[in-house]
């Protein structure tokens, strides 16, 4: 299905049959990485005395219980709440979940002992047209337990440049913007977020996105869809099209 429709003035075009869906699969040990020391994501039948929630244990239903941590198991969308003290939820500032996408591959910068994404290495494009910027780092393997081994993380100068470019979502393939262990200046989120002092209420952050090796760089049509779940950070799935001008 080839749909066309206009966004800030400007014509697109997409096609619907053509996706790459950028989520992790939860309960899936093959597509589910893992940071924050959370457990892996159990999926498990209901116990109740002597009856058990499993068809193969005599139940004529399945009635499973999840348990998870949105920060530390798979793809997640947060919002400022995040950081802020009021713990605002996700999905009553995700008011949208249409967006011009820009898809990038960057490599990681030494600085330190630390490897980064840099500011110097994006690519030249016209930032006005795009409302989520992708930034996949290079070199991450999925899946993997990220916890505890100093992951990639953002130049805080990075994220102010395009919350000042007014990008109003951030989606990336690292378990954070932010070093894990950085004495709780979150300096990252705050630059992208603008906060305290002027924040960007509406803007999001979507971690350990994963991304298919065949997807190319470039703009696409963005479908970014939100678990109804009441949290600063819930389970999310980014769903790209191939897009372009007409």
């Amino acid at each position: 299905m080839i749909i066309e429709f206009e966004r800030r003035g400007q014509k697109w075009q997409a096609n619907l049959d053509q996706a790459f869906d950028c989520s992790s699969t939860f309960g899936e040990p093959e597509r589910e990485p893992r940071a924050w020391y959370a457990e892996p994501v159990k999926i498990e039948p209901i116990v109740m005395g002597d009856w058990v929630g499993a068809v193969k244990e005599g139940a004529s239903v399945n009635f499973f219980q999840v348990q998870l941590v949105p920060h530390g198991n798979g793809t997640h969308t947060e919002c400022y709440g995040h950081i802020d003290k009021g713990h605002q939820k996700l999905n009553a500032h995700l008011l949208e979940h249409h967006f011009i996408a820009y898809f990038h591959r960057q490599g990681l910068k030494e600085q330190l002992g630390n490897r980064i994404l840099s500011l110097e290495d994006l690519p030249d494009i016209d930032w006005q047209e795009i409302e989520v910027f992708a930034i996949e780092a290079k070199g991450i393997s999925f899946p993997q337990d990220f916890s505890g081994t100093n992951p990639p993380y953002f130049d805080p100068a990075l994220c102010a440049f395009l919350a000042e470019k007014g990008v109003k979502h951030l989606i990336c393939n690292l378990p954070s913007v932010d070093r894990e262990e950085d004495g709780g200046a979150l300096a990252a989120h705050k630059a992208f977020w603008q906060y305290p002092e002027n924040t960007r209420q509406y803007s999001t952050i979507t971690e350990l996105a994963v991304f298919p090796s065949e997807m190319e760089a470039g703009y696409y049509y963005l479908n970014l869809q939100s678990a109804p779940l009441h949290s600063d950070a819930v389970p999310s799935r980014p769903i790209f099209y191939k897009s372009k001008r007409v």
